[in-house]
């Protein structure tokens, strides 16, 4: 995408299965139990999983792979495990660590690297081919192995790596942390895991006993009543929506940076979260909220245990109406807003937002927000399985969420990927770039 012009791009070809995908176990004995999961784990929206495309130049066979695969499940087991519902409480989420294992698939895709670079800009639906997809029933967890993995071929000697793992198991850290073990492991057969194990006993993050703490929570109210019958993010999910990209080096960071007081996310949330806003044309009344993941590992008190492995955030929310946000000049009044949904969150506001999730009606409020989750800074551009460094580090799939990605190459740059309406990308892009950089510096 370029020039605020949508460019039909050929699509990938059929990756083709030369053999069955197989289930790769742990390779000793691991616990055998019934392993709950938090309360931040098994919120209703965070039941997908977090797939992510790894490109190399090189390749290695795929039983290297199988090896380490099944070394570092001895200490990620839940992985090896499988979802099901409590039988008591079927709202909420359990791991049956049973040893099952991770389903891994193995494939053919006719093409060079390089040619395969020229659908890297932005992921489209041909990049579904790249990770196996089980026949089952997707609302059954029962039958739907929690780690999915599969080791693409190209025709050069190159090689993709797919990942997918459940949301519910684990954030983006925790996802970094099992890839960064297991690209340990197969590059340095002969070395154990890092020295951190993971920690995967999740009640630290479960409520227990009463809460005098009483905090608001955005994130889960209800947009006011007069917007009811305003739901954004369905709106965009019904219609035709692509991929939009924005890479911001140092300079073009500091160009819309209100001041040295805020961070590059605090700057590109703020920037991305109007240029959004700006360009759905939405009514100036209408609330509004961002919502992004806030790392706690080193907020509560006493912290949780290093290694923790499970989701570790809770969501922070900033909120504005249309009109307020659209009228500023600069940024400084939405930075604001952002630094102030991040300044609230210390132990007390975390304790009574796990309170309030005890509740499993309780459902993050995605009627009229924009979902930001900051990648950029996980080390997934850094995993080295002996082959070096990835070309291409890349979600699988571009939605209405929004993400920040590292950029191959420059460690301070920030690549902004979201989904938004066809007719509506010229305009997302111009206010994203076009407006600040008018004199040609642009990345898309």
């Amino acid at each position: 995408m370029a020039g605020g012009l949508v460019i039909k791009r050929e699509q990938l070809p059929k990756c083709e299965y030369r053999n069955d995908p197989v289930l790769i176990k742990p390779i000793s004995k691991t616990p055998n139990h019934i392993l709950p999961l938090s309360d931040v784990d098994d919120q209703a929206f965070l039941r997908f999983s977090i797939k992510c495309v790894l490109v190399f130049r090189g390749s290695m066979e795929a039983e290297w792979l199988k090896c380490g695969l099944s070394r570092v499940l001895v200490d990620y087991y839940p992985l090896a495990g499988r979802l099901r519902t409590c039988p008591q409480h079927l709202h909420k989420l359990q791991v049956d660590c049973n040893g099952e294992g991770a389903l891994f698939a193995e494939a053919f895709l006719d093409v060079h690297s390089h040619h395969f670079l020229s659908f890297t800009s932005n992921p489209d639906a041909s990049w579904s081919t790249l990770l196996y997809k089980p026949k089952v029933d997707a609302l059954n967890f029962a039958q739907l192995p929690p780690l999915l993995l599969q080791v693409t071929y190209l025709r050069c000697g190159g090689m993709i790596l797919s990942t997918a793992i459940h949301h519910c198991l684990c954030d983006g850290i925790g996802t970094s942390q099992f890839l960064h073990a297991w690209a340990h492991i197969t590059s340095q057969s002969n070395l154990s895991p890092p020295l951190t194990p993971p920690f995967h006993s999740r009640h630290v993050l479960s409520h227990r006993g009463p809460t005098r703490i009483h905090c608001a929570h955005p994130q889960y109210t209800k947009t006011p009543r007069a917007n009811w019958d305003v739901d954004v993010t369905k709106s965009l999910q019904s219609q035709p929506l692509v991929p939009s990209s924005s890479i911001f080096t140092t300079s073009q960071i500091l160009r819309i940076k209100p001041s040295f007081n805020c961070t590059t996310f605090e700057t590109l949330a703020s920037h991305t979260w109007r240029s959004w806003i700006r360009s759905l044309d939405l009514p100036p009344s209408l609330h509004v909220k961002l919502l992004f993941p806030v790392n706690i590992r080193n907020k509560l008190v006493p912290k949780i245990p290093e290694g923790y492995y499970g989701n570790a955030f809770v969501l922070g929310c900033a909120e504005s109406s249309v009109n307020e946000l659209t009228v500023a000049e600069d940024l400084n009044g939405v930075v604001r807003l952002v630094q102030n949904a991040k300044s609230i969150i210390d132990d007390d506001y975390i304790k009574s937002t796990i309170f309030q999730l005890e509740d499993k009606s309780l459902q993050a409020d995605l009627s009229a927000s924009l979902v930001i989750s900051d990648w950029s800074k996980l080390g997934l551009q850094d995993l080295d399985f002996g082959l070096g460094k990835p070309l291409v580090m890349s979600p699988l799939s571009s939605d209405v969420f929004c993400l920040f990605l590292p950029v191959i190459g420059d460690v301070k740059a920030v690549r902004v990927l979201v989904s938004v309406p066809v007719n509506v990308v010229e305009k997302f892009e111009y206010y994203m770039t076009g407006e600040y950089f008018s004199d040609g510096e642009t990345n898309v």
